[in-house]
């Protein structure tokens, strides 16, 4: 039998220094407090942001409904408007808002870190 030989690669990411700024943080400094109350801010706001569409637009749908019941009774082929709407149309919408969600997370987060680069030059 031959013996096992585990083969590895070359690390693929750099070790990050430590910078003042995440120590900052990491120390729980009230300037790191500043630091993370800043990017929780405005990642709350992007998530009530993105909330709020999908209550206008998707929790409007059943109170459309009820506030006119004729819609209830519209037929779009053989498919009810409101299985259409409630079970097809819903879906890419939410998918929107979900990848728009994570895009904008992504960059408050990218901007939290060129702004604590910044700091510390």
């Amino acid at each position: 039998m031959t013996e096992r030989v585990r083969v590895t690669g070359p690390p693929r990411r750099r070790a990050a220094s430590v910078r003042s700024g995440t120590r900052e943080i990491d120390a729980g400094t009230e300037l790191g407090r500043v630091y993370m109350e800043s990017l929780l801010r405005e990642q709350l706001r992007l998530a009530l942001g993105i909330l709020a569409l999908l209550a206008v637009t998707v929790g409007s749908l059943p109170l459309a409904f009820h506030l006119v019941p004729g819609l209830a009774d519209v037929q779009v082929g053989p498919l009810p408007l409101s299985w259409l709407l409630l079970g097809v149309l819903v879906y890419p919408r939410l998918l929107t808002l979900g990848w728009v969600y994570i895009r904008r997370s992504e960059a408050n987060e990218r901007d939290f870190a060129s702004l604590v680069e910044e700091v510390e030059r």
